[in-house]
């Protein structure tokens, strides 16, 4: 039998015990803010139906969905649709659809929705959930951009309020701070706003065409944006007519005077004006002040189903791209034959911030260590005596281990370096002797004589 050499998909990976246990780290920080908000936590399969994702996402969204190959020759049936239709052509369009009937997940919020539709004569309405589960998206790897992430997703689904959009900023702003981000920027916007724009200009028909483009402004700049909005149909007179409120600057207040007076003949963009302006009344009232909630008129966001107000969160501390997005979906569950049940949304990009959080060094020593203390293992005799003591610090909720063979001290400190465990307790025959054991501190390398219940009450 060949040997295979042991490898990863790309865009995938493994993840150490100290890298679980920041990644709990994480979503414990944010699960404790979405339950403090009233959210109650949920799961969805990791393959959906391929018809429950396609359509959702946009053309290039829908482009990046993992498909799942029928089991068997699941050839056979596209072979017997050429037999009986000759002018079928064997192409992945085609095909798609005979070799494929499931596919991962690309995100949480569609699932959700199908998951409201199934489940609506056992929810009570509004509905908030929250979920932390792994995605997958096709897409080239890079720097903060995995095949495989974990999303940490609230949605409330069956309320109109726009306190719903106002407490999602204020539940970004306090879980960041409370993982120790200081520089963020919570960016808002409107897809009211982005509609009214389109209808200004004559190409409403042109609005998804056109926020994809401008949703890129800080990557591909001006110039790339208007040269991608004319391969899309719009003019040069259009682009003109654009720039200004693409490149509208100034405060929060500024900026919507301006759009007031640009969207002045849209109702459709004066009604997202206002909804935004609802929104920055809540915050100023549930909380004095948030610095950095930002009106982003380029804010587009690709994805087709949002409606309303649109949310991106972006860390000016690290190179990265957006560690959290979301908005309003009116229409969603329509899709799936409920009508009329409006949704909000938002999500964190729990792999982007644990990148975030590493290379700034903001993880709390308590984020960082698994195992508290160990126990040294010298010989039979100390191995018993270590038994009950080992069972107390467990009774406690200490985390705790006995070195599980006998060995030499320089084995067992070397173990203990190697898993961060910050204290060893080192147990010979003068410790059994006087009932006090030697507790050693691994960073400062200091060690003292302690009974049980003082070591007990220090590492709690």
């Amino acid at each position: 039998m060949s040997i295979t050499k042991p490898s990863l998909p790309k865009g995938t990976r493994d993840f150490s015990p100290i890298e679980m246990v920041k990644r709990n780290y994480i979503y414990d920080t944010i699960k404790t803010v979405f339950k403090k908000y009233g959210y109650a936590e949920i799961q969805t399969p990791s393959m959906e139906n391929l018809q429950t994702l396609t359509g959702k996402y946009g053309d290039e969204g829908d482009k990046l969905i993992f498909k799942v190959l029928n089991s068997g020759d699941y050839l056979k049936e596209a072979e017997n649709k050429k037999l009986k239709d000759q002018s079928f052509e064997f192409n992945s369009k085609n095909i798609l659809t005979l070799i494929s009937e499931k596919a991962l997940r690309y995100d949480l919020t569609v699932p959700f929705a199908r998951y409201v539709v199934m489940h609506q004569s056992e929810i009570t309405f509004p509905f908030k959930r929250f979920q932390v589960q792994p995605v997958w998206r096709a897409d080239r790897p890079q720097k903060g951009r995995y095949r495989e992430f974990y999303q940490c997703d609230a949605d409330v689904v069956g309320s109109p309020s726009l306190l719903n959009e106002a407490e999602f900023i204020l539940i970004y702003h306090e879980a960041l701070t409370n993982l120790g981000l200081k520089d963020f920027d919570i960016k808002i916007n409107n897809r009211k706003i982005l509609s009214g724009i389109a209808e200004i200009i004559g190409k409403p028909e042109l609005i998804v065409a056109m926020t994809v483009a401008i949703d890129k402004l800080d990557k591909i700049g001006l110039d790339g944006v208007s040269k991608e909005l004319i391969e899309r149909g719009f003019t040069d007179a259009d682009i003109e007519k654009l720039k200004p409120v693409i490149l509208l600057e100034g405060s929060n207040e500024e900026k919507l005077s301006s759009l007031k007076s640009v969207l002045a003949s849209s109702e459709v963009g004066l009604k997202g004006i206002e909804e935004i302006e609802k929104v920055f009344d809540y915050v100023a009232n549930l909380k004095s002040q948030i610095s950095n909630l930002k009106l982003d008129i380029t804010l587009a966001r690709g994805l087709n189903y949002y409606t309303g107000c649109i949310f991106e969160v972006k860390t000016n501390e690290v190179a990265m791209g957006s560690i959290g997005g979301g908005g309003r979906y009116d229409d969603l569950t329509g899709m799936f034959g409920l009508k009329d049940l409006t949704g909000v949304g938002i999500s964190f990009g729990a792999d982007r911030i644990y990148d975030v959080l590493e290379e700034l060094n903001l993880f709390p020593a308590s984020a960082q260590q698994g195992t508290k203390v160990l126990i040294s293992n010298f010989d039979e005799k100390a191995e018993l005596y270590a038994l009950p003591l080992l069972q107390q610090l467990r009774e406690a909720n200490i985390a705790s281990e006995l070195y599980p063979t006998s060995a030499k001290l320089k084995k067992q400190m070397s173990y203990a370096d190697g898993k961060n465990i910050p204290y060893v307790i080192l147990i010979g025959d003068e410790e059994m002797q006087s009932g006090l054991l030697t507790l050693k501190d691994m960073a400062s390398g200091e060690q003292e004589k302690l009974a049980i219940a003082d070591i007990i009450e220090r590492l709690r």
